[in-house]
C-alpha cells in the first residue's frame, strides 16, 4: 500500500491501543501497525485512561484454545463499544487469517478483520468501516508488502527487532503457521543491511534478525551460504554492538553459521535451537527432518567453536503417540545439550494441523507427569550452567523493565552477551538503558544472575543518549509488549512470549 492510500485514513485526535499475542513476528507486526496509525494521526491511548478509541488484536493460532481467548475478550468489549460512540474493533495476525469471516459472525460488533499478508491496509480499513458502518473483511492470500517497508513505531530505543524473512516451507505436523503465513520469501541483503544501517543511527546498539525459519534464509534467492554471509556483513557495521537472531531450525543450521557466528565479534555467544523432542520416532511423526544424533551434532560443534554459548530451546511434551520410552529420549538429549533454558510445552491440538488428528493422543495426566518431570530436570541444569558464571566478569547491556523487583531492590537489571539476565547494584552514576555496565557475578539462580558488589565500569552509549532522548519527549509512551531483547527462559508455565512460537 502505497503512503497516498495510507494517507486517506485518520484518526485526528483517537486512541488506539494493540494487544499482542504470540510469537516475535507478531510483536514484530504489531510495532508496523503501531506506526501505520500514528502516521494516519492516531495517538497510543493512556495507560490509565478510560480506554483506546480503537482496539486492534494482533492474534495467534497456534494455541489450541487461542480462538476462545480471542472471543472472550472481544465479548467483555462488546458492552464498552456500546457505551462509546465511535469506538472500533479490529482483529489481525494468524487467527485472522485462518477464521476469516467467523470472527464477524461471532462477533458482529468487531470492525475489521485482517490477515498476516495486508497488514498496512489497516488504517484504510478502519475508515472505510467508519464510513460505511459495516464490517470489513479483507484477507489477503499473499503477502502485498513486505512488513520492514510499512512505518514502524518500536517499543525500545536501544533494540530492534529486523525482519529477514516472512513464512515457512517447513511441513511440521503439530504447526499451522506455513498455512497462514504463506511460504518463505527473503528479503534482499541490502535492504537488510540499509535497515540495521538506519536503525544503528538512529542510536540502536542491538538488533534480532528474525525469521519464522531464520536460518533457512537464501532459500528463496538461491544462495545456501546467505545467513552466514548476512552475520559477516552485520560485524562491519560500525557502532552495532550486538546481533541475534531467533528462530533457526536444526535442518538448515549448518558449519557455515557456526563458522561466522565465533568469528564474527557483534554476533552473540547466544543460540536458540528448537529440538521439539528427543525421540527418533516422534521427530519423524512431526515431519522435523533432523534425529537426536545430528541434533547433538550440532550442540557439539556450536561448543566447540563457542565455548561459552549459552543454548536454549523449545520441546513439546505429549505428542501423539509419545511412549515413555519416547520421552525418556528427550530427557537423555536435555541432559547430553545441557541447556541454559529451555521453553517446555504440553502438546496442544492446533485445529487445522495433521497431528490434531493423529492416533495415540496423550491423556493429560500423562502429558502433565512427564512435563513435570522436564521441568525440574531442566530447573536443575540450568542452575548448575548458571553458577558456572560466578566469578566472571560481564558487560550487562542495561534493559528497560526486565527486572520487576529493581525499585524494591535498589537493582538494575540487563543482558550478558549470552543473554543471561542479570539483575546488579545501582551505580552511583546515572545509568539509562542502553548503557553498558561491567559487573562481577556473585550469585546464580536458574533464572538469573546476580551481581551484588559495585560496578567496575559504566558507558554511557548512543543508546542510551537514544533513550533519553525518547524518553524526554513529551509524547505518550505507547502501550503493547516490551520490545528489544527476546526472552529466553522461565521454563515454567507462562504468558511470557517464547523465544520462538514452537513452530521452528
Amino acid at each position: 500500500m502505497s503512503s497516498s492510500d495510507r494517507s486517506q485514513a485518520v484518526g485526528v485526535n483517537k486512541s488506539y491501543e494493540i494487544r499482542t499475542y504470540g510469537c516475535q513476528m507478531n510483536v514484530h507486526d504489531s510495532e508496523r501497525l503501531s506506526g501505520l496509525l500514528e502516521e494516519a494521526g492516531y495517538v497510543p491511548a493512556p495507560k490509565d485512561g478510560e480506554g483506546a478509541d480503537v482496539v486492534v488484536f494482533n492474534t495467534c493460532a497456534v494455541r489450541e484454545n487461542a480462538d476462545n481467548r480471542l472471543y472472550g475478550n472481544l465479548g467483555q468489549l462488546a458492552p464498552k463499544k456500546a457505551a462509546r460512540p465511535g469506538m472500533q474493533i479490529a482483529v489481525g495476525g494468524c487467527l485472522a487469517q485462518k477464521d476469516r469471516d467467523t470472527i464477524v459472525k461471532k462477533a458482529p460488533w468487531v470492525d475489521v478483520v485482517f490477515g498476516t499478508h495486508n497488514i498496512g491496509k489497516l488504517p484504510v480499513l478502519l475508515e472505510r468501516a467508519r464510513v460505511q458502518e459495516e464490517a470489513q473483511v479483507e484477507i489477503a492470500e499473499s503477502l502485498e508488502a513486505f512488513p520492514s517497508t510499512l512505518p514502524t513505531r518500536r517499543e525500545s530505543a536501544y533494540a530492534a527487532w529486523v525482519s529477514i524473512s516472512v513464512g515457512c516451507n517447513n511441513t511440521c505436523t503439530f504447526c499451522i503457521v506455513p498455512a497462514l503465513r504463506g511460504k518463505e520469501k527473503d528479503r534482499r541483503p541490502g535492504d537488510i543491511l540499509a535497515e540495521i544501517e538506519a536503525l544503528v543511527s538512529e542510536g540502536v546498539s542491538e538488533i534480532t534478525l528474525l525469521g519464522q525459519n531464520v536460518n533457512a534464509y537464501g532459500s528463496d534467492i538461491g544462495d545456501r551460504e546467505a545467513f552466514s554471509k548476512l552475520l559477516r556483513a552485520c560485524g562491519k557495521i560500525e557502532g552495532l554492538e550486538r546481533v541475534r537472531f531467533t528462530s533457526p531450525h536444526p535442518r538448515d543450521f549448518t558449519d557455515d553459521v557456526i563458522a561466522a557466528m565465533a568469528e564474527t565479534p557483534n554476533v552473540m555467544p547466544q543460540l536458540h535451537m528448537p529440538l521439539q523432542s528427543g525421540s527418533d520416532t516422534v521427530l519423524k511423526a512431526m515431519r522435523r527432518s533432523y534425529r537426536q544424533e545430528r541434533f547433538l551434532g550440532i550442540i557439539e560443534k556450536v561448543r566447540a567453536a563457542m565455548p561459552d554459548a549459552a543454548i536454549s530451546t523449545d520441546i513439546i511434551v505429549g505428542f501423539p503417540g509419545e511412549t515413555e520410552e519416547d520421552f525418556e529420549q528427550t530427557l537423555h538429549t536435555v541432559r547430553e545439550s545441557r541447556f541454559a533454558q529451555a521453553f517446555t510445552f504440553q502438546y496442544s491440538k492446533r485445529p487445522g494441523t495433521p497431528a490434531a488428528d493423529m492416533d495415540g493422543q496423550i491423556p493429560k495426566a500423562v502429558v502433565q507427569e512427564r512435563y513435570e518431570r522436564l521441568v525440574a530436570l531442566q530447573e536443575e541444569i540450568s542452575w548448575a550452567e548458571n553458577k558456572k558464571q560466578v566469578g566472571r566478569t560481564l558487560e550487562v547491556l542495561v534493559a528497560e523493565g526486565e527486572g520487576r523487583k529493581d525499585e524494591a531492590t535498589h537493582r538494575l537489571s540487563g543482558r550478558a552477551p549470552d543473554n543471561r539476565l542479570v539483575h546488579f547494584t545501582r551505580p552511583d552514576e546515572p545509568v539509562r538503558p542502553g548503557d553498558v555496565v561491567t559487573v562481577e557475578i556473585t550469585y546464580a539462580a536458574p533464572h538469573h544472575l546476580l551481581a551484588e558488589g559495585p560496578a567496575q565500569a559504566v558507558r554511557r552509549t548512543r543508546a542510551g543518549d537514544a533513550w533519553e532522548k525518547r524518553n524526554a519527549a513529551p509524547a505518550e509512551k505507547p502501550q503493547g509488549v516490551l520490545l528489544g531483547l527476546p526472552t529466553i527462559g522461565a521454563p515454567a508455565p507462562s504468558p511470557a512470549p517464547a523465544a520462538g512460537c514452537g513452530c521452528d
